[in-house]
């Protein structure tokens, strides 16, 4: 077995090298090496946070000049708004009266074309006296029958009928179920008058179908 080679022993075929410098000069040289790449990783540093401060510089600079374009748009909007505000409130006020209409409209019947389709169905000879309407409102429900398997109903007419012959009630009534909103009606009272004629009272209940919606139509068509 070979001994060991040292630091000392020659290297066979090797090219020759002697260096003359002290161990000192080595080191400084190597000082000044690493002290230039500390240099330039200090430049590169510095180089490279100067870039970003100075994008974000701009970034800041383009998002205040955008936020100042947006300030001034929320600006001319508000003037604008200022500007139509007598209009909003006048729109408002239109809006507000046509919920009110809608609302009173909502249990509206029109008496006049429904008394005329009463009087349609009777005879020719039969002359509708009295006439009461009682009707519910928007704000108070039209109170119910308390009798059991009574229909509903959302106004009733009380009237009279004078006719100057004995009078077929079943056939009125039957005449009367033909009306629109019909729920039902009943003679309260059958009465010979001293003129030899008939006075006949008749309740006659309707229902939700009754209503006109005419101003519900209204707003439709407009």
């Amino acid at each position: 077995m070979s001994a060991p080679k040292t630091v000392h022993d020659p290297v066979i075929g090797g090219d020759p090298r002697v260096d003359l410098l002290p161990p000192e000069v080595m080191v400084e040289q190597k000082g000044r090496r690493l002290r230039r790449g500390l240099a330039v990783a200090v430049v590169a540093v510095v180089l490279v946070t100067g870039a970003g401060i100075a994008a974000a510089t701009w970034q800041a600079e383009r998002s205040q000049a955008s936020l100042a374009v947006v300030q001034a748009r929320t600006t001319q909007l508000l003037a604008a708004q200022g500007e139509y505000a007598p209009v909003r409130r006048a729109q408002e006020e239109v809006d507000a009266t046509v919920a009110a209409r809608r609302l009173a409209a909502s249990v509206d019947i029109d008496w006049t074309d429904y008394l005329q389709q009463i009087r349609a169905r009777l005879p020719g000879d039969v002359v509708i006296g009295a006439v009461v309407l009682d009707a519910g409102s928007p704000w108070v429900p039209y109170m119910q029958a308390t009798a059991p398997l009574q229909p509903s109903r959302v106004a009733t007419i009380s009237f009279t009928l004078t006719s100057p012959t004995l009078p077929s009630v079943p056939d009125w009534l039957d005449a009367m179920a033909t009306l629109p909103g019909y729920a039902d009606s009943a003679p309260t009272r059958v009465a010979l008058l001293d003129s030899g004629g008939y006075e006949v009272s008749l309740t006659l209940h309707v229902n939700a179908r009754a209503f006109s919606n005419r101003f519900a139509e209204a707003e439709v068509t407009q």
